[in-house]
């Protein structure tokens, strides 16, 4: 009992960190194109890593494509997770599994949230730069809201049942 919650904890960790490193990459990445790269902030106690970028020297287009571009790489990262569960699932052991899982959970479903629901609660952030390409609040909204619903489609039929059965197998 244990060695699973240490298992799943791990994976969850691990899972938390790959998010940050693909969200937030592709925030440094789009910053460093645009030539607007401030920092690197840590935010609460440590747990959080922002790319600080210069929007003074930005059009309201190019926020909008820096605010957009952790949440699109972090869901294409999810969506080959769940292309290559199958491959994924063939590794021996179940740590990696375990960790991929997790991921693949972490990057389909917090991006949709935060930017359906969470931003309200938090200040904004990526939301706000969304919002400067002209797109309606609500629209935004239901348009992340529908990618939620595809991902927990995509999460039920695909994703947990063939990690349950490969799991129920080991």
């Amino acid at each position: 009992m244990l060695k699973n919650n240490m298992r799943k904890w791990t994976g969850l960790i691990i899972g938390v960190i790959i998010y940050y490193i693909i969200h937030e990459g592709a925030h440094l990445v789009t910053a460093l194109l645009f030539g607007a790269f401030k920092g690197i902030r840590f935010v609460k106690f440590g747990l959080g890593v922002q790319i600080v970028a210069d929007t003074g020297i930005m059009s309201d287009m190019k926020i909008f494509i820096f605010c957009i571009s952790g949440a699109a790489a972090a869901l294409i990262a999810g969506y080959i997770l769940v292309w290559q569960r199958m491959r994924i699932l063939e590794l021996p052991g179940k740590k990696l599994k375990t960790a991929a899982y997790y991921t693949t959970v972490i990057l389909l479903f917090l991006d949709p949230l935060y930017l359906s629901v969470l931003y309200r609660f938090v200040g904004g952030g990526d939301f706000n730069g969304i919002l400067l390409s002209g797109i309606p609040e609500t629209a935004a909204v239901i348009f992340f809201i529908i990618i939620f619903l595809f991902n927990l489609f995509l999460f039920v039929r695909l994703v947990y049942p063939s990690y349950k059965q490969n799991f129920s197998e080991a």
